[in-house]
């Protein structure tokens, strides 16, 4: 029974650490509605990886020096803001600029990286919350994180392609205010 809670919590901790990047996702989806499978998992892999890694880098900085991690936890809400603003502001101008061309509005592999820390940057402190796990336990919980992650980003991806083709020329300028949004959202419940 232990086990089964053990598994419950974590696809729930999962979900809901992996909201954020379900609407990045969302907002790549509607920038580019003709994605290729290999990138879709591409996207929805980079973000999982992330997930999982987060909070095992957390417990690794709880279990190692905790003191030094608790002072940086002030400024997580402050880097995700700062990079999803820039994120989300580069896609609006472009989409305003450009006219939405899908061609300008491109993820490359470096904003990809970007959105996966801004959106993961945050479960650093499920460390604190997996504390007391020993770490097959952590790892375990990790792995679970990463894959429920992964599914929900496929998710979001396949919604924004089926609605990004709906909404043509706005799309770009749509994703990059729902970065932006995220970006506060996460700094305003962070503060």
């Amino acid at each position: 029974m232990e086990i089964l809670v053990f598994i419950f919590n974590s696809i729930l901790l999962g979900a809901g650490l992996a909201m954020d990047a379900f609407s990045v996702s969302l907002a790549n989806g509607l920038n580019e509605t003709k994605m290729r499978l290999k990138k879709t998992l591409l996207i929805a892999g980079t973000f999982a990886v992330f997930q999982a890694a987060m909070p095992l880098i957390g417990w690794v900085c709880v279990h190692t020096m905790s003191e030094k991690f608790e002072s940086f936890q002030k400024y997580i809400p402050w880097i995700a803001l700062v990079l999803l603003l820039f994120i989300g502001g580069k896609l609006v101008y472009s989409g305003i600029r450009g006219g939405g061309d899908a061609e300008a509005v491109r993820l490359t592999p470096a904003a990809l990286l970007i959105q996966g820390v801004a959106t993961s940057i945050d479960a650093l402190s499920v460390g604190f919350t997996i504390a007391n796990y020993g770490p097959v336990r952590a790892v375990t919980a990790a792995l679970i994180i990463g894959a429920v992650t992964f599914v929900i980003c496929l998710a979001g991806l396949k919604l924004g392609r089926r609605f990004g083709t709906k909404l043509a020329g706005k799309a770009s300028i749509l994703g990059g205010l729902i970065l932006i949004g995220i970006g506060i959202e996460i700094f305003v419940t962070g503060i």
